[in-house]
């Protein structure tokens, strides 16, 4: 069953990018993103999905604002974040949260205080110098860690811990952030298929009841139709299809991860690009 925001909901924008051509670090003049053209109100919860280096982690490091646009534009929250001041955008980056696939977790760190760093954005440096030695939040990191089933966890040291248990509190941190944008970044590669959907649920009710709006990167496919309404598909740095979950067939996944059968009946473009009231094509991966 599908748990993620409608595809028809239309809260404030939060992602407005218009043919962004980006590259993957920032420094580097290649890109690896062409032409994106995507939007994502409050409150949807969209699973990017696409092959290796298809460009997805490259994606959400651009709304990261962690690479600027080569060319084209990216607004968050109403805002071109590489036309403001440095501070500026670092005030902007507190309302979004990255989990990267591998968590930066030092092994020798509690848990308890590796999930409430997840809160630093939102304190002053001396508030976050005490969490680190004396955490007075322990309640809210068991609250997030119960809920990814890691409770008796809290004062485990992060090296104890078993790679999917340690990217599971990379997602807690999620839990705890005061972030209105939650950016996730293949959270299931390190766990079991029963686990993995259990915790893409859990993720999902959590940012429903919060009213965060949710863009994570999965390879599981079948997760991804099952769990979110909305679905956005990368091949070779371009989207070629942005619409409904229960829509995107068998036949245009084959396509997409390069099946040679389906090939042979099934061909990709590149979607639809927005309209200037906003509007996409309704099947941008086109059937031959």
């Amino acid at each position: 069953m599908t748990s993620g925001a409608s595809v028809g909901a239309r809260g404030p924008l939060v992602v407005a990018l218009r043919d962004l051509h980006a590259a993957a670090a920032p420094l580097a003049s290649v890109p690896v993103l062409h032409g994106l053209s995507l939007e994502v109100h409050q409150g949807e919860q969209v699973a990017l999905i696409g092959s290796s280096g298809a460009g997805k982690t490259s994606l959400l490091l651009a709304l990261a604002c962690a690479v600027p646009p080569l060319s084209g534009s990216l607004e968050l929250f109403g805002q071109a974040p590489w036309a403001l001041s440095s501070r500026d955008r670092q005030h902007l980056r507190g309302r979004l949260f990255l989990a990267p696939q591998v968590p930066p977790l030092p092994p020798r760190q509690r848990v308890v205080s590796a999930v409430l760093a997840g809160r630093l954005p939102s304190q002053s440096l001396a508030a976050s110098v005490r969490a680190l030695w004396h955490p007075r939040e322990a309640g809210v990191a068991h609250g997030a860690l119960a809920a990814l089933d890691l409770g008796d966890k809290l004062w485990e040291r992060v090296d104890r811990l078993s790679g999917g248990e340690r990217q599971r509190v990379g997602l807690a941190r999620a839990l705890v952030a005061d972030a209105e944008l939650w950016l996730i970044d293949e959270p299931l590669s390190a766990l079991d298929p029963a686990r993995a959907e259990q915790v893409i649920e859990r993720l999902s009710a959590a940012a429903r009841s919060a009213h965060r709006t949710l863009v994570c990167t999965l390879h599981q496919v079948e997760v991804a139709r099952r769990c979110f309404a909305r679905i956005v598909a990368l091949r070779a740095g371009q989207i070629v299809y942005d619409g409904p979950a229960a829509d995107f067939t068998d036949a245009q996944v084959a396509a997409l991860y390069g099946s040679r059968a389906a090939l042979e009946d099934v061909a990709l473009e590149p979607a639809t690009p927005l309209s200037a009231a906003g509007e996409r094509a309704a099947v941008p991966l086109i059937c031959r």
